[in-house]
């Protein structure tokens, strides 16, 4: 009987230490897991994104297709990403769907222009020439706006914060625009009676709103920056990016940037120019102003066609990467540290310096790429949405 206790206890004994063994060479693997994810993530800072999507999605090579959402088709489709959730905007609904497609909140829409923006976690829709707009968040409705018939809306923005700048058309002024904080109260009005307002911005700190405004010169066109402090009436300073015409308005740190027809500019807050990247006579096509740090430009040789540039700077004007491009690009979405770069056959996702991370075939029904910044791209076709999974 002795004996037979002792080989109970030794073979106890023999399985514990298995278990252990076994626990040590998880948590060794583990470790080694971790090393390689912290080293890339001190190199690059992709390897923190690899384990939040893969702690978010429990896996990180399959999807790329799989349908997450699901919408009408409609050829006025406008899409924006919040988190996890997708809005959707059409010339007769406005949309809010959830990780699992479900439809968080809806309102139908008369639009005949219909666009669609984001920053700050909300997404403004609006119809360009008409007098509706929208701010929603991930929840659904923040706000809902009407205008005048003859004050009609043009364009909007919204800073990363929340703060909203609506440039309007109005009877007695070329341009105004109007700014509300993030419980969208309205606190300041800018009125242009000489130039058009193109586009305006609220700087990142809450403080300024700086408005691009366009006019004629000498017969010649020339494009302002024009910037006022939210609590004053005058302006502080203002700017010209000399021979070009501003079409758009951003901020990247500290700089104010403006993408033009013929160069990208970057500026400080008290209107003085640091920095320039010319398009060296080639034609800008299609630009992301949203990248951690950087903007991409897809710039074209010619007018027509699809050969050219793809190209990103930094808050600087400096060049980081440039990459030649000899076929048809689709879309061009930037986010995080990431581009995601949606060709006719394929979607590339790029880091800022134009180093391929990530690559997809099979995309030929895809109309759209829209970049997330964990790394994780959204692939919208006509009437559904897939996940691609770095």
């Amino acid at each position: 009987m002795a004996e037979t206790r002792n080989d109970i206890q030794n073979g106890e004994e023999k399985r514990r230490r298995r278990g252990l063994w076994g626990l040590l060479g998880f948590l060794l693997i583990l470790l080694a897991v971790l090393a390689v994810v912290v080293l890339a993530a001190y190199r690059d800072g992709t390897g923190f994104d690899v384990l939040r999507r893969y702690l978010h999605y429990g896996g990180s090579e399959s999807a790329g297709g799989e349908v997450v959402y699901r919408y009408d088709a409609s050829g006025s489709n406008r899409f924006a990403v919040l988190g996890s959730r997708l809005v959707v905007l059409s010339d007769t609904a406005l949309r809010v769907l959830d990780e699992h497609g479900g439809e968080v909140w809806s309102t139908p829409v008369r639009m005949t222009a219909p666009a669609l923006t984001q920053g700050g976690g909300r997404a403004v829709a609006y119809d360009v020439g008409g007098t509706e707009l929208y701010v929603v968040d991930e929840t659904g409705l923040l706000a809902h706006m009407t205008a005048g018939e003859n004050e009609p809306y043009l364009a909007a923005t919204v800073n990363r914060n929340g703060y909203l700048a609506v440039i309007a058309k109005t009877q007695n002024h070329k341009g105004t625009v109007s700014v509300y904080d993030e419980k969208m109260k309205r606190v300041f009005d800018f009125h242009s009676s000489r130039r058009f307002v193109a586009d305006a911005y609220v700087t990142d700190d809450n403080a300024r709103l700086a408005a691009v405004t366009l006019g004629q010169e000498n017969s010649v066109f020339v494009s302002n920056v024009v910037i006022y402090r939210l609590d004053s009436e005058e302006p502080e300073s203002s700017y010209d990016v000399s021979g070009d015409l501003e079409s758009a308005i951003g901020q990247q740190g500290s700089r104010l940037i403006t993408v033009g027809d013929t160069c990208f500019a970057c500026a400080a807050a008290n209107g003085t120019v640091e920095g320039t990247y010319s398009y060296g006579g080639s034609y800008l096509r299609d630009y992301d102003l949203e990248g951690d740090g950087f903007s991409v430009l897809l710039l074209n040789r010619y007018q027509s066609g699809s050969v050219g540039r793809l190209v990103t700077v930094d808050a600087s004007a400096a060049e980081l990467g440039s990459l030649e491009v000899r076929e048809e690009i689709l879309s061009v979405s930037a986010a995080g540290r990431y581009i995601a770069v949606l060709y006719a056959n394929r979607l590339v996702v790029y880091n800022q310096d134009l180093q391929v991370y990530a690559s997809l075939t099979g995309t030929d029904s895809v109309r759209e790429a829209l970049m997330r910044s964990d790394g994780s791209v959204l692939l919208l076709s006509a009437e559904s949405a897939g996940l691609f999974l770095p």
